[in-house]
């Protein structure tokens, strides 16, 4: 099946991303968060969620109760798929540009990526979109089919910038699936974190396990 032209497809993951924003704003629904103690340096949660087609799954990196972060994945007619990070208030998405065409992308950054001031970060929201049919799943941008990588992010806590990212296996074979393996932030500001790093001084885990079992998290010294 050929697939369908990306603007064809970009207008689709807007017009989703704008429900999305209206439904999550009367909702007031829950964030992946677990109580964590306030004297660590990074905070790491382990976690294996997937995204569910057609909910927001919101993201919160330091605890707080407050969603950072959203991801969205969404579905269209004639199996077309996208998948997507949205910075909550006014949090940014490591990320970049390509020429209008290929329009603006969320990275995904390998493993001892350093996440600070040397990253480009705005309000990139696009991770993958393609189609599915018969034959297999097709996927465009960074996210495509793609293992052990991870979101940087720069977000505000109470007014000032920390750093944060979030590993994902995204997985396109005859179905789509997105897979949330674990997520971490550093709680000095403006401190740089390294993509992975779980381990090390004034580290704490937290094992976030499925939506269920949020309340409720186990401490972990690792992945």
């Amino acid at each position: 099946m050929k697939p369908r032209p990306i603007a064809k497809l970009r207008e689709t993951l807007e017009q989703r991303l704008t429900a999305y924003a209206i439904v999550a704003s009367a909702s007031g629904m829950g964030v992946l968060a677990c109580s964590l103690p306030a004297s660590a340096k990074v905070v790491y949660t382990k976690a294996h969620q997937e995204l569910p087609v057609e909910t927001p799954l919101p993201l919160d990196l330091n605890h707080d109760g407050i969603a950072d972060f959203s991801f969205y994945f969404g579905v269209g007619s004639y199996g077309s798929f996208a998948i997507s990070i949205t910075p909550e208030q006014t949090n940014h998405v490591a990320g970049y540009c390509q020429h209008l065409s290929e329009g603006c992308w969320a990275s995904a950054l390998h493993p001892d990526v350093r996440v600070g001031l040397n990253q480009r970060f705005g309000p990139y929201s696009d991770m993958v979109f393609g189609e599915c049919s018969s034959s297999g799943c097709n996927g465009f941008g960074p996210w495509d089919n793609v293992q052990h990588r991870y979101l940087g992010f720069e977000f505000s806590v109470k007014g000032k910038v920390h750093y944060g990212w979030a590993r994902l296996n995204v997985t396109l074979r005859h179905t789509v699936s997105a897979v949330l393996t674990g997520y971490a932030y550093e709680t000095v500001p403006n401190k740089p974190l390294v993509t992975g790093k779980t381990k090390g001084p004034g580290f704490v885990g937290q094992d976030a396990g499925t939506l269920g079992r949020l309340a409720r998290g186990t401490s972990t010294t690792g992945d």
